[in-house]
């Protein structure tokens, strides 16, 4: 990272390189800055450019997000935006074709957990010679970096926690959730509400993803599933039985949903999403993605942080970026986006927590006053998640498979298709594979 220029001295440079790319290659910007770190003036070149972007999330961080692509291009008139945005699901499952035909778009998202797959694709840009100095905490930036660079700008401080309907919780006169519960109590705590719940309701929902799981092998103090890069694989028998046999009570005792109407479910939909609709007491919630919660069911919502082990539990910290794709034609002018994207105060204000606590504390700082309930639920979890907090466990390259692999083998077992045990012999087996074949590179 480059460091040190002043403020004049760095924008004719930049101007400079800008116009000389521009000049060279149509405006493709494949040159690389010396350093991207300016203060945004405007721009003043009169190339005109279209950068192309994607994001995953709900409507409330569509809307913000084009409010501040709108006010970027009145502050560089040169600059129009082609944006795409889409769930979660969504952009995960087109963005491998993106990828394949290496038509990433110029800016886009990027989660903790698929970072390092992509990089390790060369579909990233590296991102070192944007200067963060002032803007990011550099143990933050330490902390992000693979290989010692950087292919993603923390966008947000996001934690993992859990959203309960306490409105509903309060008339019934079940417990509220509270703070470091173990997961012991989390269990406990399922069989006592569902006593008191009305026929068609739970108190939990099931799960079948491996992060989920892998919180409470982690939080028993085992290490987590997929370690060193994806050389050494852990998926631990005895944690993986007793957490699934205790979902198999769960669904005989219906303290969660039947696998069929656990399928329909759609988080963030008014009709379908499994904790708006009245259905489930509980759902996964993080810092970001609460405040969409919190607008359909306003004043509803309470959150707490993950179950705890002996080791801890939950994650909080930096799990979403803006990266660029390394096959852009218009890097230089993808990477000055990205610093405005976390510095421009009005775009901060437009943006507000819908990608979770900004990276920036001048941004917070102008926020904080102005927050509205939904947004400091997401300062909650936050709050509550830190002291305990575990570090944030991705997917490593190569396993994206085996994470749809699990999903396909674990929904298998709640549908009664299959054992737990045999469940647990394929991932281990394929798993342990996968694992031997990034060794060996």
């Amino acid at each position: 990272m480059i460091k040190g220029w002043s403020k004049g001295a760095s924008l004719v440079m930049l101007a400079l390189i800008l116009v000389m790319t521009a000049c060279s290659n149509g405006g493709g910007g494949n040159n690389k800055p010396a350093s991207v770190g300016t203060d945004n003036q405007g721009s003043d070149s009169s190339t005109a450019t279209t950068l192309s972007i994607m994001w995953w999330g709900p409507d409330a961080r569509h809307e913000a997000t084009k409010q501040a692509l709108d006010i970027y291009s009145k502050q560089n008139t040169n600059v129009t935006f082609k944006p795409e945005f889409m769930a979660w699901d969504a952009f995960w499952q087109k963005l491998p074709t993106l990828a394949a035909s290496k038509s990433i778009t110029d800016v886009l998202q990027m989660d903790a957990a698929y970072i390092q797959e992509y990089v390790s694709r060369g579909q990233l840009e590296d991102l070192t010679d944007i200067d963060l100095s002032g803007i990011v905490d550099p143990t933050v930036i330490s902390n992000l970096q693979i290989d010692g660079k950087l292919y993603g700008i923390p966008l947000s401080q996001n934690a993992q926690g859990i959203a309960f309907n306490k409105t509903e919780l309060e008339k019934l006169s079940i417990p509220l959730p509270h703070k470091d519960w173990t997961y012991e109590e989390y269990f406990q705590w399922a069989r006592d509400a569902k006593a008191k719940l009305p026929e068609g309701k739970y108190p939990i929902g099931d799960t079948t993803t491996w992060d989920f799981y892998n919180a409470y092998q982690t939080a028993m103090g085992k290490p987590s599933i997929m370690s060193d890069g994806g050389k050494i694989f852990t998926l631990d028998k005895e944690s993986f039985m007793a957490f699934y046999q205790t979902y198999e009570e769960f669904r005989k005792a219906k303290i969660v949903p039947p696998a069929e109407k656990a399928a329909a479910f759609l988080e963030n939909d008014p009709q379908a999403d499994p904790m708006a609709s009245g259905v489930v007491m509980t759902r996964g919630a993080t810092t970001g993605s609460v405040s969409a919660l919190e607008q359909l069911m306003p004043g509803n919502v309470g959150v707490v942080n993950m179950p705890v082990g002996p080791a801890g539990g939950g994650w909080a910290q930096s799990t979403i970026f803006l990266s660029v794709s390394a096959n852009s034609k218009n890097k230089a002018e993808a990477k000055k986006f990205l610093r405005w994207f976390i510095t421009d105060k009005e775009a901060g204000k437009a943006l507000g927590l819908t990608r979770g606590i900004p990276i920036n504390p001048d941004i917070y700082k102008e926020l904080e006053p102005t927050l509205e309930n939904k947004d400091k639920l997401g300062k909650e979890i936050y709050d509550l998640s830190l002291d305990k907090a575990l570090p944030f466990f991705p997917t490593a390259a190569g396993f994206a498979e085996w994470v749809d692999t699990y999903k396909k083998e674990m929904e298998a077992v709640t549908f009664g298709q299959q054992s737990i045990e045999e469940a647990y012999n394929k991932l281990d087996k394929m798993g342990k594979e996968l694992a031997a074949k990034v060794g060996s590179k």
